[in-house]
C-alpha cells in the first residue's frame, strides 16, 4: 500500500497540492480520497464490493462441502474393506485345514484320528468367523462360468454336461462383503 502511495505521488504533477493521505484526491484506491466522493457512490462501492466477497465465501463454502463429502466416502471406503489384506492371508490356512480335513479318516490309527477331529474343529470355528465378518465362498461348480467371480484355469469336455458349465473347483473364491477378494480357480467343459 505504502508503495502505491509512493508511485502515485510521483505521477502527480509538482504544482498539485496533496491532501493529508498523500493524494491528490484523484485516485479511486486510496482511503483518503473517499471523503471527496459522494455518499451514493460510496454505497454503490462497498455493495458491489460486498457481493463480491460475498460470492467468494459461498464458493469456498461449497468447495469445503464437496472436499469434506469426497473425504468422508474415502474413508468409509477404506473402512469398509479394512480388514482384506488380513482376511487374504487367513483363506491359505483355510485351504490347508481343508486339504487337511479331506483325508479319508476310516483307514487312520485313533492318534490320527483325533488330530483330525480337531482339524475339523478348527476348520468349523474359522469358516464361522468368516461368516460372521461376511466372507463367503463363490458358488460355482454346476454353474455357467462367471468371468466376474471366476478364473478357468483348465478345460476339459464332457459331453454329459451343457458347454461353459464349471467342473470342478481346483480353488475356491471368495467375497468380502460385497467385494471379490479371490476368484476361484475352476475347470470349465469345452
Amino acid at each position: 500500500m505504502a508503495k502505491e502511495k509512493h508511485d502515485k505521488k510521483e505521477e502527480i504533477k509538482e504544482d498539485q497540492t496533496l491532501n493529508e493521505s498523500g493524494c491528490a484526491g484523484s485516485c479511486e484506491t486510496c482511503g483518503g480520497c473517499a471523503p471527496e466522493l459522494d455518499p451514493e457512490t460510496i454505497i454503490q462501492i462497498l455493495d458491489s464490493r460486498n457481493k463480491e466477497l460475498e460470492e467468494k465465501y459461498m464458493r469456498l463454502q461449497a468447495e469445503y462441502l464437496n472436499f469434506k463429502t469426497r473425504t468422508q466416502g474415502e474413508v468409509s471406503r477404506m473402512l469398509q474393506y479394512e480388514g482384506e489384506s488380513f482376511i487374504k492371508e487367513m483363506l491359505i490356512i483355510k485351504d490347508n485345514l481343508e486339504r487337511a480335513v479331506m483325508m479319508d479318516d476310516n483307514d487312520l490309527s485313533d492318534e490320527v484320528s483325533k488330530f483330525l477331529s480337531g482339524f475339523k474343529m478348527i476348520l468349523g470355528a474359522l469358516t464361522g468367523l468368516f461368516d460372521k465378518y461376511e466372507v463367503h465362498e463363490v458358488d460355482c461348480l454346476g454353474k455357467e462360468f462367471d468371468p466376474h467371480f471366476e478364473e478357468a484355469v483348465l478345460t476339459e469336455h464332457d459331453e454329459t454336461k451343457p458347454a461353459n458349465v464349471v467342473l470342478e473347483v481346483l480353488t475356491k473364491g471368495y467375497t468380502y462383503k460385497d467385494k471379490l477378494i479371490r476368484p476361484a480357480m475352476v475347470k470349465v467343459n469345452k
